[in-house]
């Protein structure tokens, strides 16, 4: 506002009637209270009446902000001295005992000595003033306990005394952070879990699933929970389904496959116990892509009570399970390398087959058989029923395993048209 200051007493009080309700501040401290003592100098106001005072000083209150007891003490000001100014603060100050120099060697004894108690740190103090003659320690010979809790608190102190280390992996001997190497052979397994989600605060099912690298010959399984001991029954039973020996098992790192139940399991088996490494997201690609087309596939997202576990794993071991290896068709990827080294995988027609038809193509496979298992016998399952004979069984038990479990049909049905 221009020339404020300048009003006559029926503008002011007109002004004031007119901006009831608005509120003003100043812009500064200063320029406030060099603004009150120019109005009070233009006003006259020590020769003033009574009552006009009282409209400069509700005048005064309304344009800067400032409330009415403050005003009074700037106008007792005013009327004392002639002037209105900021006067200059008088906090008590201590003078600063302790230098930098002294919070850096606090901070090095107690990084030297792993930050003792303040009575023993005090004690260390004092002998390395007075019984080893180190100057620098003059001070802090004779700081008092308390204050040097308080030294901790301060921000140079902690400043100097702050140790930032890399966090330490946890080092765990269970399993070989490698990747397998079947080198053509069968029995090298990659294992993994899917988890059917939860409901309300209650759990789903788990899915196991072990694919063979070689002939993607795969074993399906159901727990309720995982943890060691309620998947050996489970691993142990899948491994059994498998036509040749297992010579190796490879796991992520997750705590359910990590652990000592677990190892001792592959011990006994003289199973190869290997996990997967860090940031080599492929060690486990090909039971990755098998979880998606295949159990997600048939099983879908829908919440499967855990209860219902027992139930799927019969479903998996005698109707999944023999379809999969036997009647379903898996892409076997045909590598090349180019002129540069260069990797292409490509999947031809010629190169889709069933696992067992794969096995069955690999030079020796019988003698990868378990004792008691033939090629004959192997051969009665595939050919008692056709590839879509065995998917038909397949698909209705899956529809009444679902309906046990009060499950819906993971698909919505088609739209028949009309006419």
């Amino acid at each position: 506002m221009q020339n404020a200051e300048a009003l006559d007493g029926r503008q002011i009080e007109e002004f004031l009637k007119g901006s009831e309700g608005i509120g003003f501040s100043g812009e500064s401290r200063a320029g406030t209270y060099k603004w009150v003592e120019q109005l009070l100098v233009t006003q006259e106001y020590g020769v003033q009446s009574k009552k006009l005072r009282g409209i400069i000083r509700q005048y005064a209150c309304r344009i800067t902000g400032l409330s009415l007891p403050q005003m009074t003490r700037l106008i007792r000001s005013y009327r004392q001295t002639g002037a209105v100014e900021l006067k200059a603060s008088r906090r008590r100050r201590f003078p600063c005992k302790y230098t930098d120099r002294d919070i850096a060697l606090l901070a090095e004894v107690d990084g030297a000595h792993e930050r003792l108690s303040g009575p023993a740190t005090l004690h260390i103090l004092k002998r390395e003033h007075e019984q080893y003659g180190k100057a620098e320690y003059v001070r802090l010979a004779g700081i008092s306990v308390s204050h040097i809790y308080n030294l901790r608190g301060t921000m140079k102190y902690r400043r100097q005394a702050t140790v930032f280390e890399p966090t330490r992996p946890s080092v765990i001997h269970i399993g070989e952070r490698r990747r397998p190497e079947p080198n053509g052979q069968p029995g090298f397994l990659r294992v993994d879990t899917v988890h059917q989600g939860d409901w309300e605060g209650e759990k789903g099912v788990y899915h196991i699933n072990a694919v063979d690298a070689v002939t993607q010959y795969e074993a399906v399984g159901c727990v309720a929970r995982i943890n060691g001991e309620t998947l050996k029954p489970v691993l142990e039973a899948m491994f059994h389904q498998f036509p040749f020996a297992i010579r190796g098992a490879h796991f992520d790192n997750g705590s359910e496959y990590i652990n000592y139940a677990i190892d001792e399991m592959m011990k006994a088996l003289m199973v190869e116990f290997t996990k997967s490494r860090a940031c080599r997201s492929q060690d486990n690609a090909l039971v990755e892509g098998k979880n998606g087309a295949i159990i997600r596939k048939l099983i879908g997202y829908g919440h499967i009570p855990a209860r219902h576990a027992e139930q799927l794993q019969k479903f998996y071991t005698a109707h999944l399970n023999p379809y999969l290896n036997f009647h379903r068709p898996c892409g076997f990827a045909t590598v090349s390398l180019d002129a540069r080294g260069k990797r292409h995988t490509e999947y031809k027609a010629e190169d889709y087959a069933t696992p067992w038809r794969k096995f069955k193509a690999l030079p020796g496979a019988a003698a990868y058989l378990k004792p008691g298992i033939s090629m004959a016998s192997l051969d009665r399952i595939e050919a008692a029923m056709s590839d879509t004979e065995s998917a038909k069984k397949m698909g209705a038990a899956k529809a009444k395993a679902l309906r046990a479990c009060k499950i819906e049909s993971p698909y919505p049905p088609r739209v028949q048209p009309r006419g």
